[in-house]
């Protein structure tokens, strides 16, 4: 089951991504599908190396803090998606990595709600 799940969330992210590379104006560019679900790999691979240090941010004193980091952090991490995969470019540099962090995290939300409101099996709440 977790398999599953992990490759649902895996092919949403990859299809958030195609959908903000047709955008104009977004300065978000993926040459395939594959290469969407590679960014989709990478990505959700440096989340999870993140997580360590989100948790650290939920600690008492820095709690205040925990939002505007993760936000940040997520920016960062897109950013450096599409730096280390081929196929995968930000032609707006931060501004397209700020508004792709922000439709990323959208857009998995709608088609994540969509999913599962379709009645397939559910796909765990990013």
């Amino acid at each position: 089951m977790f398999i599953i799940s992990l490759l649902l969330t895996l092919l949403i992210t990859a299809v958030a991504l195609i959908i903000l590379s047709k955008i104009p104006g977004l300065g978000i560019q993926i040459d395939s599908f594959g290469k969407a679900v590679v960014s989709a790999i990478v990505f959700g691979l440096l989340n999870m190396l993140a997580g360590p240090l989100l948790s650290l941010l939920q600690l008492g004193p820095l709690e205040w803090i925990t939002w505007p980091a993760l936000f940040i952090i997520n920016v960062i991490i897109f950013g450096l998606s599409a730096k280390l995969v081929e196929g995968f470019r930000l032609t707006n540099g931060l501004i397209s990595a700020v508004i792709g962090a922000v439709g990323l995290t959208v857009l998995t939300q709608l088609l994540t709600a969509l999913w599962n409101n379709l009645g397939f099996m559910g796909v765990p709440a990013a």
